[in-house]
């Protein structure tokens, strides 16, 4: 269902790419970063802090350096490998995504993340107040770094699938939604047009909904966390407060729910961790599921970008939140690091090769409208990653498809500053990322988290509005 922008000419290329870690992610862009930009091997390089034990590096001929980045030698590494027209392409962990943005600006080259890291330490200091640790805090700390700096090489942070390639999916199911409805909308040119737009369809809520069901032929032992991607990543963001744009119409404050007091007030976080926070969801294949209030960049992001302001006052903004599921041993895993008082387990293992079955069901729910929930999504198969791309399951490629959407729009973009994917053209990034995602699905449905509520138990609700927060909330 999905549109794209009509035909462009790829921006030429000419510079050279340094990518930055080369965990799963890393392994699964590089084939893609050759084929999509046309570029030889020797113009890639990866920097990381081990040695390649997959052997992908070496199958596709690139560069490897094994340099672990700290804050004290991170420019003294890198600026020889950055020339102006070249482009950075950070997809490692424990680096200052501010950092090296201010180094891709002295350097003139590209820049792209997709997560806004901090140098290691912030995520689990206990000295730190949660506010500290939020994703809210490390955004809006590039964002007082870009106040000046408008234009300038094109930096785009967090630019993966989620973030990323969701803020392009909530445009277009914007626009879906209005045609499906005869509303006569031109193309929304600012962020409040997106957001009179969302009012107007009477969107209150919109979910990251997303259901991993990929399964391996080996399945979790005692004292393993498996995952279809990083365990590393995904449990950093996991254990940061549980943190969701904070909608107009919401109407029960949180017992355990904070204001950060500074910056945007678009998001609140709460008082426990991601990954103890369940909500309710609702995928068009899955049906409805609890998932994991995990914090992300989009949450906050989206919510911003859709507030409507009159007279200087907040009239209009949906909650947004992530509603995730990951695939069933990664859930098990949790279940596993909760009862060890969340205290990771000696191994981890990161499941791709060893799939057998299973598909990524991620895409973006937007509620409140008479016609019913919407959902906009990608469809991957784990079958149909391994033909479109190697070294990939369904989950990396989603990620890959973002990336791609956002370097596109970055070369053909390329004194923006620094923005996020919510500046970007949402149609530019889907026609890069669109013949990656398998099968794109535009789904009705007539479900609200009070749907089947059971009567045995007495929980906290709100019967007169579905959408309230209260609602989504387990327990």
């Amino acid at each position: 269902m999905a549109t794209t922008s009509k035909k462009k000419a790829p921006a030429r290329f000419n510079g050279r790419i340094l990518m930055l870690g080369f965990g799963l992610i890393g392994q699964a862009t590089a084939p893609l970063l050759l084929k999509h930009f046309g570029i030889s091997p020797d113009r890639l390089r990866v920097v990381t802090r081990s040695e390649d034990r997959s052997g992908v590096a070496a199958k596709l001929g690139i560069g490897f350096t094994v340099a672990p980045l700290d804050e004290g030698n991170h420019e003294a590494l890198l600026a020889p490998l950055l020339a102006p027209g070249d482009f950075l392409l950070n997809l490692s962990v424990n680096v200052s995504s501010l950092a090296l943005i201010r180094l891709c600006r002295a350097r003139g080259a590209f820049y792209l993340d997709t997560c806004n890291e901090p140098w290691p330490g912030r995520y689990d200091d206990p000295s730190l107040p949660l506010s500290r640790r939020s994703n809210y805090n490390l955004r809006e700390e590039v964002l007082a770094y870009r106040l000046d700096k408008r234009d300038g090489p094109t930096a785009v942070i967090t630019m993966g699938a989620n973030p990323g390639l969701v803020s392009a999916l909530v445009k277009q199911a914007l626009l879906d939604m209005a045609a499906d409805q005869a509303l006569k909308v031109e193309m929304p040119g600012s962020y409040e047009e997106w957001a009179r737009l969302a009012r107007q369809l009477g969107i209150r809520v919109i979910h990251i909904a997303e259901r991993d069901t990929q399964t391996a032929r080996e399945r979790k032992a005692p004292g393993e966390f498996v995952n279809t991607w990083s365990v590393d990543g995904f449990v950093d963001e996991g254990l940061q407060p549980a943190e969701l744009g904070w909608g107009t119409h919401e109407r029960h404050w949180p017992a355990d729910a904070a204001r950060h007091g500074f910056g945007s007030d678009a998001a609140i976080y709460l008082r426990r961790p991601g990954v103890g926070t369940r909500v309710r969801s609702w995928t068009p294949l899955e049906g409805p599921y609890h998932g994991f209030l995990v914090t992300h960049a989009e949450s906050i992001s989206i919510a911003d970008h859709l507030t409507l302001r009159e007279n200087g006052a907040v009239v209009y903004r949906p909650t947004v939140h992530y509603a995730y599921h990951p695939c069933d041993d990664a859930v098990l895993s949790l279940h596993e690091m909760a009862g060890k008082n969340w205290q990771r387990q000696p191994r981890h293992r990161i499941v791709r090769e060893e799939i057998v079955q299973g598909m990524d069901e991620l895409g973006v729910l937007l509620m409140g409208n008479d016609k019913g929930v919407y959902w906009y999504g990608s469809r991957l198969t784990i079958e149909q990653a391994r033909k479109l791309a190697p070294f990939n399951s369904a989950t990396s490629l989603q990620v890959v498809a973002g990336i791609l959407g956002g370097m596109a729009w970055a070369l053909q973009n390329p004194d923006a500053g620094v923005v996020e994917p919510d500046d970007l053209d949402h149609r530019v990034v889907l026609e890069a990322a669109l013949p990656y995602l398998g099968e794109m699905a535009g789904v009705y449905g007539a479900w609200t988290p009070l749907t089947d509520r059971s009567p045995l138990f007495d929980e906290a609700t709100d019967p007169d509005d579905p959408w309230q927060f209260l609602n989504f909330r387990v327990g």
